[in-house]
């Protein structure tokens, strides 16, 4: 990944995002609490749409052509229709929400299979070394976990998720990086917003509890989340390669299990620790041997 030594707000930026993206886990259990997943997404995208139109309206971007519009839906599609939409249903699956981040955070091996021929990125020998250390570090995570049944569908719907934020992070680089990030997120939230109300109307209820938890994570989850981390990451996409921008998600699964080790209880073994620590040192050689 790029250094800019000169600018501590660039140095800080993969490990502000590690964080902001390892909150969306936490925030969505609280939420789908409260509501059902397809639902309250419907609802996030929705609240965002505005907002997004909000800055559009004052910053007044250039608006992509046809083609553009047609490239910014394909990569809203991936990277929040079926990525937050696989997330949500494994956590209202019994996912745990430090385990929910697991099946997505294998997403550098994934990227930098795919990278090294999509977008003819060179991957060093180093770099493979430390994907499959990241990749046994995951591994280390997962085991003794139950694969069945309800969690089955679960893990399944993780499994969704890695494929489409992997592709959605690749397009978005090919396609979207001259696209303005206001005008290109409006475009993708509005079509995320017809997809995930289309989804809540066909297989759900639209079941709300609007308790003060669900408001608050809701809240969080359409701001940090979707503005700050989203426009973080597209930041970083332009910036630098995808297998760098891919190989921080090996940290997420590690904060995201310490936060819900602190909040919900969940347990945290001593594999799982050594586990952490693999993802952590993948991020480091990956990153090194830029």
């Amino acid at each position: 990944m790029k250094h800019d030594h000169g600018n501590p707000a660039a140095r800080a930026a993969p490990a502000i995002f590690v964080v902001l993206w390892s909150t969306g886990f936490i925030a969505t259990k609280y939420v789908v609490n409260n509501a059902e997943p397809l639902t309250y997404l419907a609802i996030r995208m929705a609240l965002v749409v505005v907002l997004m139109a909000i800055i559009a309206g004052v910053a007044r971007p250039r608006w992509p052509d046809r083609i553009g519009v047609v490239h910014s839906i394909v990569a809203g599609i991936l990277v929040h229709g079926f990525y937050l939409g696989g997330t949500a249903i494994a956590i209202a699956h019994s996912i745990p929400a430090g385990l929910s981040a697991l099946i997505p955070g294998l997403q550098p091996i994934l990227t930098s299979t795919l990278a090294n021929r999509w977008l003819g990125e060179r991957v060093t020998p180093m770099q493979w070394g430390g994907l499959l250390l990241g990749l046994a570090g995951v591994v280390l995570i997962l085991h003794d976990r139950p694969m069945s049944g309800e969690a089955g569908w679960g893990w399944f719907a993780s499994g969704v998720s890695l494929i489409s934020i992997t592709l959605g992070t690749l397009y978005q680089r090919r396609y979207c990086n001259r696209i303005d990030w206001r005008a290109g997120n409006l475009v993708q939230y509005i079509a995320v917003t017809v997809f995930f109300s289309i989804g809540a109307t066909l297989f759900e209820n639209g079941t709300v509890r609007w308790t003060a938890e669900f408001i608050w994570a809701l809240a969080w989850l359409v701001v940090v989340l979707s503005i700050g981390s989203i426009g973080l990451l597209y930041w970083l996409i332009r910036r630098s390669a995808a297998t760098s921008v891919a190989s921080l998600f090996y940290l997420v699964p590690a904060v995201t299990a310490a936060m819900a080790y602190l909040l919900f209880g969940e347990r945290l073994d001593a594999v799982s620790i050594c586990g952490m620590a693999a993802c952590a040192a993948a991020v480091f050689v990956v990153n090194r041997n830029r």
